[in-house]
């Protein structure tokens, strides 16, 4: 995959992707500056973090270990990441380096972005999902019990380092969860990628590096497009957001314990294909054929059992991307063409939420 580069408002962002790179000492040299503290969570520090260390020794970074999962998304740890900057005297010029998931990252990303009121921030994402989607663009922030990514900021990473092979040690689960935000940008905006994606399922599956890589730098590119376009999310950009309404509803039930965030916007994708074709917006066999995909790859469909509909619904309201009290879904017209709708009757919503 070649070197990528995202142009924002602030500068660039070069999203550098290759094999083998977390030990390549020469790609970290030319991005780390000052103090460099390295955060990441126990999982990963137990494959890759003295790695990373050893490759950057030139930088003499600090670390700092979290707790896994969705859970750790909280203010605590936000202050956690802060506190360790403010211990090892970092400056104006200091990088945080996030080696992890998109947890460490939007964590770190949103540490990066308030201390000092905003230093440098370098993703290096260890997960699929990361490396296609969190890892780029500059969302950063942490949950509330009231909702997912309540608080953050924008704040566009100096650099993304994406090494593949990082992929081979990831968790069956979280690996297939990382493929529905893949999957998204086809349904969104690249027909011709759902194509490719039903084609290589299984090579996906059985996780071979060249089509990992080319699915990766395919998934990237959409990425930029779409930030370069609307990095503030004031139009367009909220179509990457299809399936995540409701996704983000199913988490917050579930007390973000329940469902990787990837197999919750799995089954987003999959209520907003259904919704679609109810309202005679969407065929209904472009709405299977993404559905079957999206099983085929190992992820969830349906709503988990025990959910109380209402519930979800009080959560889809608090979705961020709302306006005036409208609850914003991203709705496809045809695989590969989405648009934004706030029209859809909350009684609509309900009954598919309890079929």
């Amino acid at each position: 995959m070649p070197i990528l580069e995202l142009k924002h408002a602030g500068g660039r962002t070069v999203i550098n992707a290759e094999r083998g790179l977390i030990a390549n000492p020469r790609r970290w040299r030319e991005i780390l500056t000052g103090r460099v503290l390295i955060v990441t969570d126990q999982t990963v520090a137990g494959h890759y973090l003295q790695a990373l260390i050893q490759t950057t020794a030139e930088s003499g970074p600090a670390e700092l270990i979290l707790p896994p999962g969705e859970q750790s998304k909280t203010a605590e740890q936000w202050l956690a990441i802060i506190d360790k900057l403010a211990a090892i005297g970092a400056q104006r010029d200091a990088t945080v380096l996030a080696l992890g998931g998109g947890v460490i990252g939007d964590l770190a990303g949103f540490a990066a972005a308030s201390y000092m009121r905003g230093i440098r921030i370098v993703q290096a994402p260890t997960t699929l999902l990361a490396q296609v989607d969190a890892a780029v663009g500059g969302k950063t922030g942490f949950n509330l019990p009231a909702g997912k990514n309540l608080v953050g900021a924008f704040h566009q990473p100096a650099a993304v380092m994406i090494d593949v092979e990082t992929l081979a040690t990831l968790d069956q689960r979280d690996y297939r969860a990382g493929l529905a935000e893949v999957v998204k940008y086809g349904a969104i905006r690249d027909a011709d990628f759902i194509g490719w994606l039903e084609t290589h399922s299984l090579d996906l599956l059985r996780r071979r590096a060249d089509v990992l890589e080319q699915t990766v730098a395919r998934a990237v590119q959409h990425k930029i497009d779409v930030v370069e376009a609307d990095e503030r999310e004031s139009g367009q950009r909220a179509l990457l957001n299809f399936g995540h309404t409701f996704g983000h509803a199913i988490e917050t039930a579930t007390g973000y314990e329940q469902l990787r965030h990837g197999e919750a916007v799995a089954i987003g994708m999959c209520l907003a294909v259904r919704l679609g074709a109810r309202r005679g917006e969407l065929e209904q066999s472009e709405a299977t054929r993404l559905v079957d995909l999206i099983e085929a790859l190992g992820l969830p469909t349906r709503l988990p059992d025990g959910l109380e509909p209402s519930a979800l619904l009080d959560h889809m309201y608090l979705d961020k991307k709302n306006r005036a009290g409208r609850i914003r879904l991203i709705l496809l017209d045809a695989l590969g063409t989405a648009r934004i709708r706030d029209d859809v009757d909350p009684n609509h919503l309900l009954e598919l939420l309890e079929s």
